[in-house]
């Protein structure tokens, strides 16, 4: 306990160097792998999961999306909020030590209403990770550093989705849907740990090069604030169409590949795996780096680069459906991939820009919120649905290459909404703190 309680005071009392800054970005991007682990293993269980519980394609699209998403956010916002006000590192401690004994505690259900209901509880542990993350960092690196510092925490969704399917590949091949939660959940425990001893809060608003606004603000004040920013709610909008094609995809890719490529499971988390984990940190470290760049001359290019790459990843997304060869559909979701992740990075630096400093947790589980909902909740849903009643009818085990073509073309619409945001979005920065 003694040496615990030296670590704790040496994190305390440390220097806030670029390099100690660097540590903590590094430290809430491994949280945030594990966060991802332990959200997306479960896109590599849907088949064993509804094969043992026997279940609908509609049912698993329910438990991957929106028997998540709908606690998560609705937890999300509160949780904010008490970030936006109190001790940032210990809700992220409290946060990752609930949502890993519950994913380990997933491979204990014995039906599928306790494997939702489970689901719910790990939904509500993850909502205490991102929103107070962003919120630290933000007080750790300036302006125009913070889209490569998110961008870099945000490698984290691709780490971690690539880990959970290259993992989940092995597990469901070799063991069973059980033994990969129990192995996914339990070592979130010690992460817990690190941060709580580790990691200091820092002083809100250190990082602002002007004086920046930093007394509290009721709910109702912050959320007056951030609807009146036009590029707030166009980043918002933006980024929620922009996720369901993203959220779709990475769910039922693997089912995909097993239906219409007969691609077996180990196969499938390698090639889910690598793609995702290299396109996806490659697309968000690149973006946040470029925009952090053009964008400190005119900070309008923040928005207006990820209007142009949603709307090319479009025809690779529909290639990667469409393709009847294994080998070129493959080809075409690398690059879809990597434009996809090129948006991260911007988009949470914009967002933590735009609220001011006691309403940043509150602005990013605003945007987590919407982006959650439509997009983590509502996209393995409408897949799901759209197998089983609109395509399943004509095309059979096919019917999942349309549903997913559908979700791609909606998700290419956010061009039109982040180029919206690019218009008001200097304007919006500049006024942030008048009164």
């Amino acid at each position: 306990m003694t040496g615990a309680n030296n670590l704790q005071n040496k994190a305390q009392s440390a220097i806030t160097t670029a390099g100690y800054s660097y540590y903590v970005l590094c430290l809430l991007s491994t949280v945030y792998v594990f966060n991802f682990i332990d959200r997306q293993i479960l896109a590599m269980l849907i088949e064993p999961i509804k094969q043992e519980f026997g279940v609908s394609d509609t049912a698993m699209g329910f438990l991957s999306g929106f028997a998540f998403a709908f606690f998560y956010t609705l937890a999300g916002i509160p949780i904010a909020r008490w970030a936006d006000h109190r001790s940032r590192r210990l809700i992220i401690t409290l946060a990752v030590t609930v949502w890993s004994l519950m994913t380990a505690a997933s491979g204990l259900a014995r039906s599928f209403a306790q494997l939702a209901a489970i689901r719910v509880v790990v939904g509500i542990g993850e909502a205490g990770g991102t929103p107070p993350s962003h919120s630290l960092l933000s007080d750790y690196f300036p302006q125009d550093k913070r889209a490569t510092a998110l961008g870099l925490y945000a490698c984290g969704v691709y780490v971690g989705s690539a880990l959970a399917f290259l993992a989940g590949g092995y597990l469901v091949a070799n063991y069973s849907w059980r033994v990969a939660f129990f192995l996914v959940g339990l070592p979130g425990v010690l992460l817990a740990l690190l941060v709580w001893f580790t990691v200091k809060e820092a002083p809100r608003g250190q990082a602002e090069v002007n004086q920046a606004t930093v007394e509290n603000a009721t709910l109702a004040e912050t959320l007056k604030f951030l609807i009146s920013r036009r590029s707030f709610v166009y980043i918002v909008l933006g980024s929620s169409v922009q996720s369901l094609s993203g959220y779709g995809i990475l769910t039922w890719g693997p089912t995909f590949l097993s239906r219409v490529h007969a691609m077996g499971w180990v196969d499938i988390g390698i090639m889910l795996g690598w793609t995702v984990g290299l396109a996806g940190c490659a697309g968000a470290l690149i973006g946040g780096k470029i925009t952090d760049r053009i964008g400190s001359r005119n900070a309008a290019w923040y928005m207006r680069l990820p209007a142009l790459e949603s709307l090319l990843g479009v025809p690779f997304a529909a290639g990667f459906v469409l393709l009847d060869n294994a080998q070129l559909a493959v080809l075409c979701f690398v690059p879809f991939y990597f434009l996809g992740a090129m948006y991260v990075g911007p988009m949470h630096s914009m967002i933590q820009s735009l609220a001011r400093v006691r309403m940043r947790a509150t602005a990013s589980a605003i945007l987590l919120f919407v982006v959650n909902i439509v997009g983590l909740g509502l996209g393995p849903l409408i897949v799901g649905a759209l197998n089983d009643y609109v395509f399943g009818p004509v095309y059979g085990e096919m019917a999942i290459r349309y549903s997913l073509l559908t979700l791609s073309i909606l998700g290419g619409m956010a061009s039109i909404l982040f180029w919206q945001a690019s218009r008001s979005l200097v304007a919006d920065l500049a006024g942030r703190d008048k009164a």
